[in-house]
C-alpha cells in the first residue's frame, strides 16, 4: 500500500501533518489516531499550521485568509485576513460568572467577566423590604477596568452601564440595589444612582467605605476624618468628625452601630446616630409613622429639616395627609399647613357623607394636584367627573380667567357670556385696559377695543386696529396720537380723514418732513419752499448737514446751503453755492473755504478766497507760515497799508534775528527794501562777536554790512597796527581795497596813516594825479585841525572849500563818526546841514546805546517821532510817552498801542486792554483777544465799543472754534456769558463721549444745559432733558438722569431712571410722598428686581406673599455655599464637593429664573466636566443665548458664557468625552457665544464695525437649532438694514414675519423656506414657545416690509459670491466643499486669510484688519476682552502685521 503526499511533518511529537495538496493538510493525533482535514475553500496555498490552546485548536495562514479549527468537534472556519505578518495573538480561554440562589434550583444569571474578585462584584437579592417592590435581585460587576455593568437578575436584562476615566478597584450596591458606591485607583469615592443614572463624587480620597447594614447610610474614611452620609439622597450633606487611626470594621448589633478604628495597638469604637439611621430605614420600608416618631425626638437642624421635608413630600404623595400636615408644621410652612388642614377636614366630611375613604375622593385628589401646582391634572380629574363648574371656580379663584373661559367654551357652558363679562369687568376694575381691549378684539367688538386701547394710552395700537378694519374713529384717535407725541401716525390718520391742515401740523411737529412735503405738493403748493427750509433746519440740528444741502437749495436758501456744505466739509459744493451769490454777502464763507484750502496747502486757491473774503491779512499769515515771503509781500503790498506791511515784516525779521537766522532776516529786510536795518542787524551781531573776541566772524559781518572801515578800526583798537604808511597806500592804490586784505591794515602806523586810509576811500575814486594831491592835502589839513574853533581852524575849511570838497569831507567825517569835525564844518560853512547832521548823530548815539543824548539830537533835528520810536524799540515806555507828549503828540496813540502789544505778549491782558482803549483802538483789543482765542473778552469789547461788528465776530468764532472738548466748553461759556443761552445749550450738548473722555465733565455740562433751558429757554426744556437723560443713562448715570427728569416734573421718567440705577429707597420715597399714583408701579418693579437678585428677605418685606418656595431654596443654598467658603471647608472636602454644591446652587438659580446669576457662579468657581452637570450647562446656554431682546444680558453675559464654555470644552477634550456628541454640542455653543460677544463689542463703534455686526448676525442663522429662530432672523434683518443691505434685510425680515405667524399657530408646517434652498440655514428648527421680539418691534418690521415690497429696486434674493452660492454659506451644495468660518464674522474664508496658531482656525484678512483698526481707533474694554479671548482660544496669528488692501 502506497501513501502519496507532498510532504509530511511531525509536530511536537504529538501530531502528524500530511500535506496532500497545496491547499489541503491532514492533521492526525498520534495518541488517539483521530484526524482532521484542514482545507482552504478558496484554493489558497497553506503556508503554516500551528496547534494552540492546550493542543486543541488549529491555526493556519494562507496569503489572503486565516483558517481556524477545533479538533474536539472537527469544526473549521476560514476568514479573509490580509497583511498582518503573523503577529496575531490568539486567546482560547474565557471566564463566566454564574449565580445560584440558595433554595432555588435554577441559575438566576450568568455573565462573562475576567474580574472575579469579590470586591469587584456586588450581588443584592431581596435583602431589604422596599415600597412597591416584591422581588429585587441586582448584580453589579466589571466588564473591564473602566466599565461597570448593572444587571436586573429577575428580568435578565442590563439596566445600566457606564464608564469611568480611571481604573475601578472596589464597588458595592446598597441593599435595595438602587445606589452603587465605587472607588477608583486614585481612591476617589463616587456614588451612582441606578434610577437616574447620575454619577456624583463624594470624597477625593477614601481608604475605607461600607454601607451600614439594613440602611442606606454610608461610612467612609477620608484621611483623618470619618465621613457619614445619613441621607444618601442628599450627598452634599455629610457629617464629618476627626479620628485617629484606620477604620477596620463596622458593626451593628443590639440597636447600636459602631465604627471600629485601630490606632496603634488600641481599637477605638465610634458610635453612629442610630436615630438617623433608623429614619432612613423607616423611609425605605414605607413606615412613615415610625419615621415621624423618630423626628419628633430630634431638634431642628439642617439635617432634620431635610428629613422633615423628605417625609412631608413622601407622605403627601402617599396621601397620608395628617403626617404631611405635621411635617410642614415643623417646617413652618403655615400656608401649606392651613391648606392641608382644610383638605383633611374636607376628606373627613366626604367620609362621613359617603362612608368611603375621603382621601381617595376625586375632589381631594384635585385639591392635592392644585397644591403641587399641577393645575392641568386637577382640571383633568374634575372634568372626568363632569364637574365643569368646580374647574371654572378653581381658575377664577386663582385669577386664571383665560383658562376658565377656555374650559367654558370647550364644554359649551351656558354662562360663558356671563363669565366673559365678569372677566372684562375684573380687568377694568384692576386697570388692565389693554388686556380688556384684547378681549374685546377677540370677541369682535372692535369699537369697544379701540376705546379701551385709547383709555390705556395705546393710541398707536388703536390706530393700527382702526386702519386695519376701517373703523370710523380716525379723528378721535389721531387727536390722541398727537397728545401722545406720535405725530407721524397722527398725521397719517388726519390725512386719511381728509383733515389736511391738521395732518400738516402733525407732520411738522413730528419732523416727518418727507410726508409733509408730499402732502404739500398736492394740497398746499405754496408751503413746499418753507417746508424744504424747515427740513434742512431739522437735518442740521441732527448734524446731517450733507442731506440738508439739497433741501436748502430747493428752498432757495443759498446761504444756509453754503453753511451746511461747509459744516459737512463738502467744499466743492460749497464753492459752487457761494459763487452763485453776491460776493459781499459771502465773505465769511469765502474765509472758511480759504482756510480749508490753506490746510491742504492749496495756497493759490486759498489766497483767492481770502482776498474775496476781505481777509488779506490771513492770506499773508498763510504765506508767512508756509515760508513763502515773496508771495506774502506781494499780497500784503496789494491789500495792506505800507506801514502795516513794514511793521509786520520788521517784527518777523526781529524774531528770526533773535533765533540767529540772520540770512532769513536779511531776506525779509531785502524784500522790504530796508537794507539799513539789515546792516544794523549785522552791526549788532558783529559787535557782539567783537566783544567776544571772535574777530574773523565779526569781520565777516562788517563786510556783509559794507563797513570795512569799522573792520580796520576794530583791528586798530586791538593794537594790531604797526607798519609804515607807504606799504598800506601802495596796497590801496593797487586796487587792493578789499576787506579781505584788511589783515594788513594793522601795519599802518598811527596817527597820520589812519587818516590817510580814511581819506583814501574818497580819493580812490579820483584820477591818479588828483588822488595823490588830495592825500598830501589831507595830511596837512589833519595837522592843522585841532578843532576848528581854534583860530587856525579856518584854514582847513578854506582848504577844503578851495578844492570843492567841503560837503564830501563833512559826509566822510560823519561816516567816520568824526562828528565834532563835521559839526565844526557845518557851523562854519554849511549851517543848512545841521538838522541832517543832528539826525545822523542821533542815530549814531542810538546805535551806541546813548539814548538820552540821542533824544537831544533828535529834538535838535526836529525829529520827535524818531525819538519816540527809539524808546519804543527799547520798550522804554515812560520815556516814549514823555517824548511823544513833548515833541510828537500824534505818536501818543502809537506808544499806547506798542505798550498794549508788549502787555499782550506778557499776558497782562487787562493792562493791554486799558492801553488800547486809551488809544481809542478797541478794534485792536478785540483782534488781540481773538488771536489768543479769548473769545469771551473779544465779544465783550465788540459788544461794548463796536457793536456793529458783533455778528461778524460771532460767525467767525463759530467757524474757527474747534470741535474738541475744551474748545466746545470754552465756546459754550462764551455764549453763556454773552447772554446767548440757546447757543450755549447747543454747544454744551455737542459734548459727547466721542469728543470728551471725562464722564464727570459730561455729567456737569449736560446738567448745565438743562439748567440754562429751565431758567432761560423753557421751550426747549423737555427735549433737552430727554436728550441729556438718554446720554446719562448710556453712561450708567441713572440717578443723575432721574434728578433731571424730576426737576421738570417728569415723575414717571425720573422714577424709571432711579429704578434703573437701583436707587430703590429714593424711588419708593418719591412715589410715596410726591406721586402716590406710581407707588404700586415702583413696588412691583422692586419685587421683580429682588426676585432676580435672589433676595427673598427684602422681597418678603415689600411683598409678604411674593417670596416663593424656590426662592427660599436658592437663598438657603447660597447661604450654605457662602458659609462653607468662609469656613474654609473646601480644602478638606476637595474640589468634587465644591463642584457638587455649585451645581446644586446653579440649578436652583436657574429654576428661580436667574440664569445670569448661575452663569456668574460658574465663572467664579469653574465648570468641571462632570456628566451630571451637562444638563445645567445646556440650560445655561439656552437661557443666555435664547433670551428675548429686552432681557438679554449683553456683552458681559455672552463673555462669561463664552469663557465658561472654553474651559469646559478644553477639559472635555482631555477626557473620554472627546469627539462625542456632547463635546461637539458645547463646541457649537462656544462658537455662538463668541459670535454674540463679538457682535456686542463691535456694535455702534463705527460704520466699518456695523458691517461686522451685520455679518455676525447673518452667520448666526446657521445655528438656529440652538438660538431662537425668530430672534436670529429679526437681528439679521435689522442689522443688514442698518448697513444698507436691503435685499438681505427684506428676505430675513419677511421670513421673520412668517415665523411669528408660525409661533402663534404652533406649527412650522406652512412655513415657506424656498429663499434658503442651497444654503446652510437649517429648515428643521425648534419652534419657540414664546415670541422673542416685542409686538411693537414686530409692527415696525411689518410696516417696513410692506413699504419695501413696493420698491422695485429691492429684490427678494440673497447675494452670491465667487462660488456662485449664498455668500454666507460654508458648504457648497454642488461641490460639497466646506470652507472654514471666519473667527471675526463667521463668513466663509475663501482667499486672503489670517491663520491662527491653535485649532486650525482662521479669519478673512479684510475683516481682521477692520477689527484691529477698531481696537486702535476706538479702543474699549469689550474689544480688548475679545482680543484676549481670541488669543487664548485660537492663539496669536502667524503674522501679526495687517494691511488695508
Amino acid at each position: 500500500m502506497y501513501d502519496c503526499c507532498l510532504r509530511r511533518v511531525l509536530y511536537k511529537n504529538k501530531f502528524e501533518m500530511t500535506y496532500v495538496g497545496l491547499s489541503q493538510v491532514i492533521v492526525k493525533d498520534i495518541s488517539t489516531g483521530s484526524r482532521v482535514v484542514l482545507k482552504s475553500h478558496y484554493g489558497y496555498e497553506i503556508d503554516k499550521v500551528q496547534i494552540m490552546g492546550k493542543d486543541r485548536y488549529l491555526v493556519a495562514h494562507t496569503s489572503d485568509t486565516l483558517l481556524l479549527g477545533d479538533m474536539a468537534n472537527c469544526k473549521l472556519s476560514e476568514v479573509a485576513w490580509h497583511g498582518t505578518g503573523g503577529n496575531e495573538k490568539f486567546y482560547f480561554e474565557n471566564q463566566n460568572l454564574t449565580l445560584v440562589e440558595y433554595g432555588v434550583n435554577d441559575i438566576i444569571g450568568s455573565v462573562r467577566t475576567e474580574f472575579m474578585n469579590p470586591h469587584l462584584i456586588s450581588v443584592r437579592i431581596n435583602e431589604r423590604k422596599q415600597r412597591g417592590v416584591d422581588d429585587s435581585k441586582k448584580l453589579a460587576y466589571l466588564v473591564d477596568w473602566h466599565t461597570i455593568c448593572i444587571m436586573d437578575l429577575t428580568k435578565g436584562v442590563t439596566t445600566s452601564s457606564f464608564s469611568h476615566e480611571q481604573k475601578i478597584n472596589w464597588l458595592e450596591l446598597n441593599e435595595t440595589g438602587r445606589k452603587l458606591l465605587f472607588r477608583d485607583k486614585k481612591f476617589r469615592l463616587l456614588l451612582y444612582d441606578v434610577d437616574t443614572e447620575v454619577q456624583t463624587s463624594l470624597i477625593s480620597y477614601c481608604s475605607y467605605v461600607q454601607w451600614v447594614p439594613l440602611s442606606d447610610v454610608v461610612v467612609a474614611q477620608n484621611t483623618d476624618n470619618l465621613c457619614v452620609w445619613y441621607n444618601i439622597d442628599m450627598p452634599e450633606r455629610v457629617t464629618m468628625f476627626p479620628i485617629k487611626g484606620e477604620v477596620v470594621d463596622l458593626q451593628r448589633r443590639d440597636g447600636h452601630t459602631d465604627v471600629l478604628v485601630k490606632s496603634g495597638v488600641d481599637t477605638i469604637s465610634y458610635t453612629l446616630d442610630e436615630g438617623l439611621i433608623e429614619f432612613g430605614t423607616a423611609m425605605d420600608d414605607g413606615d412613615f409613622i415610625r419615621a415621624l416618631k423618630f423626628l419628633e425626638t430630634l431638634e431642628m437642624t439642617r439635617e432634620t429639616e431635610a428629613m422633615w421635608k423628605s417625609l412631608g413630600e413622601l407622605t403627601l404623595e402617599a396621601s397620608q395627609l395628617h403626617i404631611a400636615e405635621r411635617c410642614y408644621a415643623a417646617l413652618g410652612d403655615v400656608a401649606k399647613v392651613r391648606y392641608l388642614h382644610d383638605i383633611i377636614k374636607m376628606a373627613a366630611d366626604i367620609t362621613k357623607e359617603t362612608g368611603e375613604d375621603g382621601s381617595s375622593h376625586h375632589t381631594i385628589k384635585a385639591q392635592l394636584a392644585v397644591l403641587n401646582k399641577d393645575l392641568e391634572k386637577a382640571e383633568k380629574i374634575l372634568l372626568q367627573r363632569g364637574e365643569v363648574d368646580k374647574v371654572i371656580s378653581l381658575y377664577k379663584e386663582l385669577q386664571r380667567w383665560d383658562e376658565a373661559i377656555a374650559v367654558a367654551q370647550s364644554r359649551g357652558h351656558p354662562d360663558l357670556v356671563v363669565l366673559q363679562a365678569a372677566y372684562s369687568k375684573w380687568l377694568l376694575e384692576t386697570s388692565q385696559e389693554e388686556k380688556a381691549g384684547e378681549l374685546k378684539e377677540k370677541q369682535g367688538d372692535l369699537t369697544g377695543a379701540v376705546h379701551l386701547y385709547m383709555k390705556a394710552g395705546l393710541a398707536s395700537r388703536a390706530a393700527h386696529l382702526v386702519m386695519r378694519h376701517q373703523i370710523d374713529l380716525l379723528q378721535q384717535i389721531a387727536t390722541a396720537l398727537v397728545n401722545g407725541g406720535q405725530y407721524e401716525k397722527a398725521g397719517d390718520l388726519f390725512e386719511r380723514a381728509r383733515s389736511h391742515q391738521q395732518a400738516m401740523e402733525a407732520y411738522k411737529k413730528g419732523q416727518a418732513f418727507r410726508r409733509a412735503v408730499e402732502l404739500a405738493r398736492v394740497t398746499f403748493p405754496t408751503e413746499v419752499v418753507g417746508l424744504e427750509e424747515m427740513w434742512g433746519d431739522y437735518l442740521c440740528t441732527q448734524r446731517q448737514y450733507d442731506a440738508a444741502i439739497t433741501h436748502y437749495v430747493e428752498a432757495g436758501r443759498l446761504k444756509k446751503a453754503a453753511e451746511a456744505a461747509i459744516l459737512a466739509r463738502q467744499w466743492s459744493k460749497a464753492v459752487q453755492i457761494v459763487e452763485m451769490q453776491d460776493p459781499a454777502s459771502c465773505k465769511d464763507y469765502f474765509v472758511q473755504i480759504a482756510t480749508h484750502f490753506a490746510s491742504v496747502q492749496d495756497y493759490e486757491v486759498a489766497e483767492q478766497y481770502f482776498i474775496k473774503g476781505d481777509r488779506p491779512h490771513d492770506a499773508v499769515d498763510m504765506y508767512i507760515e508756509a515760508g513763502k515771503w515773496e508771495e506774502a509781500y506781494k499780497v500784503a503790498s496789494g491789500c495792506m497799508p505800507l506801514a502795516e506791511v513794514k511793521e509786520l515784516y520788521v517784527s518777523r525779521a526781529k524774531e528770526l534775528e533773535g533765533q540767529d537766522k540772520l540770512r532769513e532776516a536779511e531776506r525779509l529786510y531785502a524784500v522790504m527794501g530796508e537794507s539799513d536795518l539789515a546792516i544794523s542787524m549785522y552791526k549788532r551781531h558783529k559787535q557782539e562777536l567783537e566783544a567776544e573776541s571772535q574777530l574773523k566772524q565779526a569781520e565777516y559781518h562788517y563786510v556783509q554790512a559794507g563797513d570795512w572801515k569799522a573792520a580796520v578800526n576794530m583791528y586798530r583798537e586791538k593794537n594790531l597796527v604797526s607798519e609804515p604808511v607807504g606799504w598800506r597806500l601802495v596796497n590801496l592804490w593797487d586796487g587792493a581795497y578789499r576787506v579781505n586784505l584788511w589783515d594788513d591794515a594793522y601795519r599802518v602806523s598811527p596817527p597820520v596813516g589812519w587818516h590817510l586810509v580814511n581819506l583814501w576811500d574818497g580819493a580812490y575814486r579820483v584820477s591818479e594825479p588828483v588822488g595823490w594831491h588830495l592825500v598830501h592835502l589831507w595830511d596837512g589839513a589833519y595837522r592843522c585841525l585841532t578843532p576848528v574853533t581854534n583860530p587856525g581852524g579856518d584854514s582847513a575849511v578854506k582848504l577844503l572849500t578851495k578844492f570843492g570838497l567841503l560837503e564830501a569831507a563833512m559826509a566822510y567825517a560823519t561816516e567816520s563818526f568824526a562828528f565834532d569835525f563835521a559839526f565844526e564844518i557845518a557851523r562854519v560853512a554849511l549851517k543848512s546841514k545841521l538838522p541832517e547832521l543832528h539826525l545822523k548823530y542821533a542815530l549814531h548815539l542810538e546805535d551806541e546805546g546813548k539814548y538820552q543824548e540821542a533824544e537831544d539830537q533828535f529834538a535838535k533835528a526836529g525829529k520827535g517821532k524818531e525819538a519816540v520810536l527809539m524808546y519804543v524799540h527799547q520798550q522804554d515806555w515812560d520815556n516814549a510817552q514823555r517824548v511823544a507828549e513833548l515833541y510828537s503828540p500824534e505818536s501818543v496813540s502809537d506808544v499806547l498801542v506798542g505798550q498794549a502789544r508788549a502787555a499782550f505778549d506778557g499776558k497782562n491782558y487787562q493792562k493791554a486792554e486799558a492801553f488800547l482803549l486809551r488809544a481809542e483802538r478797541p478794534d485792536l483789543a478785540a483782534k488781540f483777544y481773538k488771536d489768543v482765542d479769548m473769545w469771551t473778552d473779544a465779544l465783550r469789547i465788540v459788544k461794548d465799543y463796536i457793536p456793529q461788528k458783533l455778528d461778524e465776530f460771532q460767525r467767525e468764532m463759530e467757524a474757527k472754534s474747534g470741535k474738541g472738548y475744551e474748545d466746545l466748553l470754552s465756546q459754550a461759556k462764551t455764549w453763556e456769558q454773552s447772554g446767548e443761552f440757546s447757543r450755549a445749550v447747543d454747544c454744551y450738548l455737542q459734548l459727547t463721549t466721542q469728543n470728551c473722555g471725562s464722564e464727570e465733565v459730561l455729567v456737569k455740562v449736560w446738567a448745565k444745559a438743562v439748567e440754562l433751558c429751565i431758567k432761560f429757554v423753557p421751550s426747549r426744556s423737555v427735549d433737552t432733558v430727554a436728550l441729556a437723560c438718554d446720554r446719562l443713562a448710556n453712561l450708567g448715570k441713572y440717578i443723575q438722569a432721574g434728578d433731571l427728569y424730576l426737576s421738570i416734573d417728569m415723575v414717571k421718567e425720573g422714577l424709571d431712571m432711579l429704578m434703573a440705577g437701583e436707587a430703590w429707597d429714593r424711588a419708593r420715597e418719591i412715589a410715596q410722598n410726591i406721586a402716590p399714583r406710581y407707588e404700586k408701579y415702583v413696588d412691583e418693579a422692586y419685587v421683580d428686581y429682588l426676585r432676580s437678585k435672589n433676595q427673598p428677605d427684602q422681597m418678603q418685606a415689600v411683598d409678604p406673599g411674593g417670596c416663593p418656595q424656590d426662592v427660599r431654596r436658592v437663598r438657603e443654598l447660597g447661604e450654605v455655599l457662602a458659609a462653607c467658603r468662609e469656613a474654609g471647608q473646601w480644602g478638606s472636602l476637595g474640589p468634587d464637593a465644591l463642584a457638587k454644591y455649585v451645581a446644586m446652587y446653579a440649578a436652583s438659580l436657574i429654576k428661580s429664573n436667574a440664569p445670569l446669576s448661575a452663569l456668574q457662579l460658574f465663572a467664579k468657581y469653574g465648570a468641571p466636566p462632570n456628566p451630571q452637570n451637562f444638563n445645567i450647562y445646556k440650560c445655561l446656554c439656552m437661557e443666555t443665548l435664547g433670551a428675548p431682546l429686552e432681557s438679554s444680558g449683553g456683552f458681559q453675559a455672552y463673555a462669561q458664557l463664552r469663557n465658561m464654555l472654553l474651559a469646559l470644552v478644553e477639559q472635555l477634550s482631555k477626557t473620554n468625552e472627546r469627539g462625542t456628541s456632547i463635546h461637539k454640542e458645547f463646541e457649537e455653543c462656544l462658537l455662538i457665544s463668541h459670535y454674540m460677544a463679538m457682535r456686542a463689542a463691535c456694535e455702534g463703534l463705527s460704520q466699518a464695525q456695523d458691517k461686522i455686526v451685520a455679518k455676525l448676525s447673518v452667520s448666526l442663522l446657521r445655528h438656529t437649532k440652538i438660538i431662537p429662530v425668530d430672534k436670529a432672523f429679526y437681528e439679521a434683518g435689522i442689522y443688514c438694514k442698518a448697513v444698507g443691505l436691503d435685499n438681505m434685510a427684506f428676505v430675513f425680515l419677511n421670513h421673520f414675519l412668517d415665523l411669528c405667524e408660525a409661533i402663534e399657530e404652533g406649527s412650522l408646517g406652512n412655513l415657506d423656506n424656498s429663499d434658503f434652498v442651497d444654503t446652510d440655514i437649517p429648515f428643521e428648527v425648534p419652534l419657540p414657545e414664546r415670541q422673542c421680539v416685542s409686538e411693537e418691534k414686530r409692527e415696525e418690521v411689518k410696516e417696513w416690509v410692506l413699504a419695501v415690497s413696493m420698491d422695485q429696486k429691492v429684490e427678494q434674493s440673497l447675494p452670491t459670491d465667487e462660488r456662485g452660492i449664498y455668500v454666507a454659506s460654508l458648504t457648497s451644495p454642488h461641490t460639497k466643499v466646506t470652507s472654514p468660518p471666519c473667527m471675526i464674522t463667521g463668513y466663509p474664508v475663501l482667499r486672503q486669510r489670517v491663520e491662527f496658531k491653535k485649532g486650525g482656525r482662521c479669519a478673512n484678512q479684510e475683516d481682521w484688519n477692520k477689527f484691529i483698526t477698531a481696537m486702535k481707533v476706538t479702543p474699549s474694554s469689550e474689544l480688548s476682552d475679545v482680543w484676549k479671548f481670541l488669543s487664548q482660544w485660537c492663539g496669536i496669528p502667524n503674522n501679526l502685521s495687517y494691511s488695508f488692501k
